[in-house]
């Protein structure tokens, strides 16, 4: 399943909330503007394995980038949105993206990208780039509302191409093989989710952390996926995500080790004045979480 799937049974149903202004974006908008962009993508020539890069705070429009290239055929590579202009240009130049979606919000960053990576052909700018920028930068928006709100042709499933830290050389992308499977058989990780964390389309998850991160992004998408629906901060606050779960009802959420220590340091009346009766799992990842956390 996808969200071509969800918009046509709940097309009202937010697939994502941003946690700090309580905008949402429906599965009818996220399969109409994944689709425009798709289409955008497809008449720059890109075709099933190519390469793009997005480099975002954590925003509404990330997820409409992702599916535009998953049900693209395309690879996609998130951008750590703390890296310098330079050390951003060396991955988008290295994944050998065609297309490159960022926002103002590091315009400062991004605008050094051009010059790195010459094979880079558009640069697209949520938000609109800042004045006297419009050469080689496109309002996003204005750019996507070109374009029919309508599938491809044929829908091929895409793929993450993420990048290593780079802890021990320049930073390393990771390309796992496409598979033959069309987007509306799912993305891989959906018999993960399904099978350990039995999630589904009743379930309501909780991203706190950057979505260029893999888990962050993998888990939206893979809610997304399902039917669910995410609700994506903007950035970790201990207090804030206790809050948001009794708010949401959050069923499902991620975390790592260092999350878990910030909420235990709250005081015993914060930690306790919130309800979190319809949390059913909490998956911590990328780092080894000490036993004390858990207890």
């Amino acid at each position: 399943m996808y969200p071509g799937f969800h918009a046509e049974r709940t097309p009202h149903k937010a697939a994502v909330i941003n946690a700090r202004s309580g905008e949402a974006l429906t599965y009818a908008e996220l399969d109409a503007r994944s689709n425009q962009l798709a289409q955008l993508l497809w008449e720059q020539g890109l075709r099933r394995g190519d390469h793009i890069a997005v480099f975002l705070e954590n925003h509404l429009r990330y997820f409409e980038v992702a599916w535009a290239a998953l049900r693209s055929g395309l690879y996609l590579t998130p951008v750590n949105r703390y890296l310098t202009g330079p050390e951003a240009g060396y991955i988008v130049d290295d994944c050998d993206a065609k297309v490159l979606v960022s926002s103002r919000a590091v315009h400062e960053a991004a605008s050094m990208v051009p010059d790195i990576a010459t094979s880079c052909e558009r640069f697209l700018v949520v938000d609109g780039p800042p004045d006297g920028e419009s050469e080689r930068f496109e309002d996003y928006a204005t750019a996507v509302e070109a374009h029919e709100a309508r599938p491809l042709a044929e829908e091929p499933l895409g793929e993450f191409m993420l990048y290593s830290s780079g802890t021990t050389g320049r930073p390393k992308g990771i390309a796992r093989p496409l598979t033959k499977k069309s987007v509306s058989s799912g993305i891989s990780l959906n018999h993960f989710l399904t099978t350990f964390f039995k999630m589904g389309s009743d379930s309501v998850y909780l991203s706190p952390a950057p979505m260029y991160h893999s888990a962050p992004i993998g888990f939206c998408t893979g809610t997304q996926s399902l039917g669910g629906t995410v609700v994506m901060m903007e950035r970790f606050d201990a207090l804030e995500a206790l809050r948001l779960l009794e708010a949401y009802h959050v069923t499902h959420s991620q975390w790592v080790p260092t999350m878990f220590t910030r909420m235990l340091k709250l005081s015993e009346a914060d930690r306790s004045r919130f309800d979190l009766s319809h949390h059913r799992v909490a998956v911590h990842s990328a780092a080894p979480c000490p036993r004390e956390l858990k207890a």
